[in-house]
């Protein structure tokens, strides 16, 4: 077992998916929102079946690696907006040159910016193409790493992010990690009673995975509060895709019938999209 720093709001809670095992990962005890802190996620490999935890106190091999080149290309984009909002615009320039370099490194970027500057530029017959050239490189790239659905009142947010120094690409392993934040907008409790994924690697694989609550949980959720999550997902691809939905249940009244939640497909992609941070914007 390893272990991976990651920011996570307070009482976060980190599994691996249901797929892989019945057990939990490093449990905190739920909280509704909280102060960022720096946790500790124990991560157990897939063919395990116990969640127990590690107490190794060896540096993490994916310490000095954790992060990965989408979070660097995000990291570099972040950097030059600041800089350009400061006016130091030998220091923006001098990231700029160093975003196209990075850019033209991965072919996925590259098409992307090269998208981008068609449909600003109003050539549309080139945005056609470098939109076919993407799907044929990484089939899910137009697709974001993050959504964003509301059901009955109940938000669903999600991102992902591709975590290098777990994968093997050489062995055929990409390791992915996503966060789920769940918003009660409604006027009525609800409890999350069951989890359904659809995962999708590049190679158009499907797999359905059910499983009972999340992370080991069927937490409630009061009316104008959240609950936040962490998970997994190992995939044998550098891209692919996960959606699905969560089953709930209002608690306020007897008999009250199940319902789905959606979630809204995003992203499983080894470059990223260059985002890092949920929107709180309604």
């Amino acid at each position: 077992m390893q272990s991976l720093s990651f920011n996570l709001n307070a009482g976060t809670k980190v599994s691996w998916p249901g797929r892989f095992n019945q057990g939990d990962g490093s449990k905190q005890q739920i909280h509704i929102r909280g102060n960022v802190k720096m946790f500790r996620i124990m991560a157990c490999a897939p063919e395990m079946n116990s969640g127990a935890e590690s107490q190794s106190s060896s540096p993490s091999r994916s310490e000095s690696s954790f992060l990965s080149r989408s979070q660097t290309y995000a990291l570099l984009k972040q950097q030059m907006e600041v800089a350009t909002k400061s006016e130091d615009y030998k220091q923006a320039a001098r990231l700029r040159d160093s975003l196209k370099i990075f850019e033209d490194e991965e072919p996925v970027l590259r098409l992307r910016r090269l998208l981008k500057e068609a449909i600003a530029e109003e050539r549309f017959e080139d945005a056609a193409r470098y939109r076919d050239e993407l799907k044929d490189v990484a089939p899910h790239s137009l697709l974001k790493c993050s959504s964003d659905a509301t059901t009955l009142g109940i938000r669903v947010q999600v991102r992902s992010v591709y975590i290098e120094g777990r994968s093997h690409p050489s062995k055929g392993l990409y390791f992915f990690a996503y966060r789920i934040r769940i918003t009660n907008n409604s006027d009525r409790p609800v409890q999350l009673l069951r989890r359904h994924w659809i995962i999708t690697d590049a190679n158009g694989k499907t797999e359905n995975v059910w499983g009972i609550g999340v992370i080991g949980e069927q937490p409630v959720i009061l009316p104008n509060t959240g609950f936040e999550y962490s998970s997994a997902c190992p995939l044998g691809t550098p891209s692919g895709r996960m959606e699905g939905d969560f089953e709930m249940k209002h608690i306020d009244k007897v008999g009250s019938r199940s319902f789905n939640v959606a979630i809204a497909p995003f992203s499983l992609s080894k470059v990223g999209d260059g985002g890092d941070t949920f929107s709180d914007g309604s």
